[in-house]
């Protein structure tokens, strides 16, 4: 058994390509090998910015011998079907195929024997099919070859069992040579042995492995700014980008000057961050420190001055700029670039971005207005109507200025600290600051309750358009981020603790555009639509967040009454509720009861009919049938009377399991046989009452 290196050597890979492709190139060589009965490899990947490699341990010198069978048409199967599967298998007649039999009837088999061959001419063969058909993202040409890869390819690393394997791509011979690091190794490395390849790059300037890259640059990042009292600024998605910029990690700190420190610091930390990937830091009270961390890819003689003095300068202008249209921004209202708004386009078929600041202030207005639909401790509890009002106004205004034109990543934030220094009223900073929130999965919601309300009237006008002209989300694509807004919804709902009647509020928000936009799919209107593109994102919400299964949901949906099936928030306590009842020991019995009754009436179902006392035979028929009657199932006005009914149902356990232990439902006697049939079925009809248990999987 021996060793397998790969390695393709590149100009620089994308940072964020990195990742992907060595997965990738893993599940590739994975499927190889498992087509040549190669199975249980280990296999490790490595990426770098330069290179892309794979090693794979103890695999075998020589193939097996392979049987492989192609099941072809059925016997009695057309003529031309049959000599279509000959042709393509380079057969003239049936001679050489077995016939096989299924419940289908009779079909040819072809049993071919694939003889066994060197491993090495295997890979030699596979290799190149490997480079022309990896899948980049993003991939060109170069010179006048035709392979197409992320960056030019400049070398191929191909060593099994100590020797380099014979295969050349577009006159890319394969060796067993590769390169350190571009500036301070640059000279050629020769690998013949797995073991060696981490090792002989780390010495020559090249760390291969991205969690170990990773892992120093954060440990040697930490160590920098604690010599300074300083921490960094928690960032790993920038760790993460940095790991794929720099082969040798060399973290170098420098200065931010004085001037600049009275800006904003989202600003200096996005300056920093987006456009230099430096790590930003903050010092012993919170506070954003003037210095930054740049991760250098070079050793210097200097010990990185001339860098850091270079960075610095880079910085410097950076900032300048930041410092300029901060300065130009608050000399202008964000209420006078309101009708700049007006030149902004939102989307072709919905409007400017004029018009959906409006269609939010309409529906902030809803909420202030609402009575009907909200019968309840309403969303708006503790928001000042004139701070929501006034926020949704102004909640886009930023996007005309300055500083959001050059950082769009800002929005929002700027507009915040502009309405708050303009209007000193920082409740109305805040709204605008958050009204983008959440980000994402992992992003807290608007901390206030005037920034929920602006956000999700922002979040549902732009779910509403889309709606209405049918521009929705398919399979991986999603342009407009409609997934993430209508999550956000739900998760301020959710975590906000909030009702709200979410049939009210989508009809709201689309009444707010012309009726010219209104789209339907088959019988559903454009608002049912999205009603229910909420309760399946809801479903994953819950599964993801709370472990509640998609089919619990459905259970609890089944029997909603109109005035909770669409309230996100209410339906999420009563599908945890009816979790913890099918997690406790009386609820899984009961399930258990619930289906092997129902598995009785579907062979014999029980005719209609009240049932009669007089024919109980057994006192387990007594107590189970006044355990039924006394059972409270009370209509559900709210989340209290659900959680009551569960523990109504739980009641049942035991009368439920002594009557089954002691009565047998199929008597000889039609009457008595039909009398417990009614039984079993009035406690379907009972449980049904609390949630669909037919829809538990």
């Amino acid at each position: 058994m021996t060793d397998l290196i790969l390695e393709f050597y590149s100009e620089e890979i994308p940072a964020g390509m990195q990742a992907p492709a060595a997965a990738d190139l893993q599940k590739k060589v994975t499927e190889f090998l498992k087509s040549n009965g190669i199975e249980n490899i280990a296999l490790e990947t490595f990426c770098a910015p330069q290179r892309l490699a794979l090693i794979g341990r103890d695999l075998p010198v020589e193939l097996a011998e392979q049987s492989e069978e192609k099941k072809g048409p059925r016997v009695d199967a057309p003529e031309k079907a049959i000599e279509g599967f000959l042709k393509a298998n380079g057969l003239s007649n049936t001679d050489g195929l077995t016939v096989r039999e299924d419940s289908k009837g009779a079909f040819y088999v072809l049993e071919e024997v694939i003889p066994g061959r060197d491993f090495s001419a295997a890979l030699e063969d596979f290799i190149p099919e490997l480079v022309r058909g990896f899948s980049w993202p993003k991939s060109m040409r170069w010179g006048e070859g035709t392979l197409r890869w992320v960056r030019p390819l400049r070398a191929l690393l191909c060593v099994f069992n100590g020797k380099a394997l014979a295969c050349e791509v577009e006159g890319i011979k394969a060796g067993n040579t590769t390169f350190g690091h571009r500036f301070m190794a640059p000279d050629a490395l020769t690998i013949d042995k797995a073991d060696d390849y981490l090792s002989k790059l780390e010495q020559a300037y090249v760390l291969a492995d991205r969690a170990r890259r990773l892992a120093l640059i954060k440990e040697k990042a930490e160590a920098l700014a604690a010599s300074e009292g300083l921490v960094l600024v928690d960032d790993a998605g920038l760790l993460a980008e940095v790991a794929g910029l720099v082969e040798w990690p060399v973290p170098l700190m420098g200065k931010i000057d004085d001037e600049f420190m009275d800006v904003p610091e989202e600003v200096l930390v996005s300056v920093m961050r987006t456009h230099q990937k430096y790590l930003a830091l903050r010092d012993k009270d919170g506070q954003l420190a003037p210095r930054f961390i740049t991760i250098a890819n070079i050793e210097t003689a200097d010990k990185g001055a001339k860098i850091i003095a270079g960075n610095e300068r880079v910085l410097r202008a950076r900032l300048s700029d930041a410092r300029f249209f901060w300065d130009e921004d608050r000399k202008t209202d964000l209420s006078a670039r309101k009708p700049e708004l007006e030149k902004v386009t939102f989307h072709a078929k919905l409007g400017t971005v004029s018009d959906k600041t409006d269609r939010i202030e309409k529906l902030v207005a809803y909420f202030a207005n609402i009575e009907s639909g909200f019968s309840f401790e309403d969303l708006s509890q503790n928001a000042s109507d004139e701070v929501a009002s006034e926020a949704a106004a102004l909640c886009k205004a930023d996007l005309v200025t300055g500083m959001v034109y050059e950082f769009p990543e800002l929005q929002g934030i700027m507009g915040g600290y502009y309405a708050a220094l303009q209007i000193g009223d920082d409740k109305v900073g805040n709204a605008i600051r958050d009204h983008y929130k959440p980000l994402g999965p992992n992003d807290a919601i608007p901390a206030t309750s005037e920034g929920r309300l602006v956000a999700m009237s922002d979040k549902m006008d732009t779910l509403a358009g889309f709606w209405l002209i049918d521009e929705l989300p398919t399979g991986s694509k999603d342009p407009y981020a409609l997934r993430r807004a209508s999550l956000g919804i739900i998760r301020m709902l959710i975590e906000g603790g909030r009702r709200l009647n979410l049939d009210g509020f989508i009809n709201a928000a689309m009444q707010n555009y012309p009726a010219s936009l209104s789209a339907s799919s088959g019988d559903s209107s454009a608002s049912e639509r999205l009603r229910l593109f909420f309760i399946e994102r809801l479903k994953i919400y819950l599964r993801d967040k709370k472990d509640i299964r998609p089919d619990i949901v459905d259970s609890v949906l089944a029997v909603s009454v109109q005035a909770y099936r669409d309230d996100i928030y209410v339906l999420s306590l009563m599908a945890e509720a009816l979790k913890t009842f099918l997690a406790s020991e009386n609820g899984a019995n009961l399930l258990a009861a619930y289906r092997r009754v129902r598995g009785i009436l579907k062979k014999s179902p029980a005719e209609a009919g009240l049932i009669d006392e007089t024919l109980f035979v057994n006192d387990a028929e007594k107590v189970f049938f006044t355990a039924l009657n006394g059972l409270q199932i009370a209509e559900i006005t709210s989340v209290d009377d659900y959680t009551n009914n569960l523990q109504s149902l739980a009641a049942l356990r035991e009368p439920v399991d002594v009557f089954f232990d002691n009565v047998l439902v199929q008597d000889e006697d039609e009457k008595i046989r039909q009398n417990r049939l009614a039984l079993i079925n009035k406690l379907i009809t009972a449980m049904d009452g609390a949630a669909d248990f037919s829809l538990i999987e």
